[in-house]
């Protein structure tokens, strides 16, 4: 899932970068409204999370155009602003979600990784391959019943993965979803990362290579 973090304060943007990433998000950070603009241009962002006070263009200004788009992302306004008015004033530009600070990491987490799933195809709740069970909402893998520990990035893979199962997955779309705005377009990231994430799920495989085309996620079954 890719994400925009729009905050013109430094070490909060850091924080909220830091803690998205910590659960396997591709973050990038826009410290004012022109900035977030422009990389929204470039970007195809699953969710924005939007102060709303920014310099250069309001937030407000922000929020009307993005969810102006043919295909907007999923916007939630991150502001010291609370009250209901506030809310209802926000939701009404055109933002999804309000989170009045101070905040909970793991409050604003859980609701971008909900408006990331309303911002597509959303991944089933469960999905069984092959002995693998992934169970996006818990953020777990496991295998023949065994929990498996996968780095961010290698759950960030899996679940792209996941949410398509059977269907082949490019490389340059996975770096798009799980890396962020400074990833190298030639690096060996993904391959570098497929390699530890099927060494770690084990035997059968269940991700396949299509050479020159992608990954796919094979033997797909629901819970």
């Amino acid at each position: 899932m890719r994400v925009l973090v729009v905050e013109d304060h430094a070490v909060l943007a850091r924080e909220v970068a830091t803690g998205l990433r910590r659960v396997g998000l591709a973050v990038d950070v826009a410290r004012d409204g022109s900035e977030a603009l422009e990389k929204a241009d470039v970007n195809a962002y699953d969710v924005v999370v939007l102060d709303r006070d920014l310099p250069r263009v309001h937030g407000d200004d922000v929020c009307r155009t993005l969810a102006a788009r043919e295909a907007p992302p999923r916007i939630l306004m991150l502001t010291a602003a609370g009250t209901l008015e506030d809310i209802v004033e926000g939701l009404g530009l055109g933002a999804d979600d309000y989170l009045a600070k101070p905040f909970a990491m793991a409050e604003l987490a859980a609701r971008v990784r909900t408006l990331g799933r309303r911002a597509g195809v959303a991944p089933r709740p469960h999905v069984r391959v092959g002995g693998l069970e992934i169970r996006p909402d818990e953020h777990a893998v496991l295998r023949d019943g065994r929990e498996i520990a996968l780095s961010p990035k290698e759950f960030g893979v899996l679940e792209v993965l996941a949410a398509q199962p059977g269907r082949v997955v490019s490389a340059e779309r996975l770096l798009e979803k799980v890396w962020d705005e400074y990833a190298d377009p030639l690096t060996n990231a993904v391959r570098v990362t497929m390699v530890t994430l099927r060494r770690k799920l084990g035997e059968p495989a269940v991700i396949e290579t299509v050479k020159g085309v992608g990954y796919v996620l094979r033997g797909e079954d629901h819970a």
